[in-house]
């Protein structure tokens, strides 16, 4: 299999089985991370889905916050060619106003520990508000992803390893949604991460 070319996608993401995930699962994901930054009081006018892979996000994304613009980021010169999106890589990719939402969905996983490194600092950087953030973890890999449909070909890392990093720049409100330090967010008390 070519790194990120037709028969990747098709093998995780067309093949109802083997793909590792689904519209309704997208959708869910979708709904959570919308209605977090709605609860912080954070507008999401726009949106850069960092490392968008087939664009599941796009759709429920429209209907969610449909006055809201996607970009869709990739590297993968297939996916770019197929589907339209912006070439790039979220080590590096610069825009000229920050993002209110930035999703980067198990994307970090494929990267190396300098190059992740690089792009969780540049997440900052393309984020104005809010950042949606996952990736697969050791202890994801031992104990919640099925190993038939998941990817073997990443660096597995402890989660605290991330943790880390993205407290530099974010907080943490929950189910995946971190929020910039410098944005104020009306949240109850009992609504903030427990310290």
């Amino acid at each position: 299999m070519s790194a990120f070319g037709a028969d990747y996608f098709r093998r995780y993401y067309f093949d109802p089985a083997t793909r590792v995930t689904d519209a309704a699962e997208m959708r869910s994901r979708a709904a959570v991370m919308l209605a977090v930054m709605r609860q912080a009081q954070v507008p999401v006018r726009r949106i850069l889905d960092a490392g968008c892979g087939v664009g599941l996000l796009r759709r429920p994304l429209s209907v969610l916050a449909p006055r809201a613009r996607y970009t869709g980021l990739e590297a993968s010169d297939y996916l770019c060619g197929r589907y339209g999106w912006t070439q790039g890589s979220v080590v590096d990719h610069r825009a000229r106003t920050p993002y209110d939402l930035v999703i980067c969905y198990d994307v970090l996983q494929y990267l190396s520990d300098a190059e992740a490194s690089r792009a969780l600092a540049n997440l900052a950087t393309l984020t104005r508000g809010g950042l949606y953030f996952s990736a697969l973890t050791r202890d994801d890999w031992r104990n919640n992803c099925d190993k038939s449909r998941t990817d073997r070909a990443v660096h597995l890392r402890p989660g605290a390893w991330y943790i880390r990093r993205l407290q530099r720049r974010f907080r943490y409100l929950g189910v995946g949604v971190w929020l910039r330090r410098d944005v104020s967010a009306m949240l109850w008390e009992l609504e903030r991460p427990w310290r």
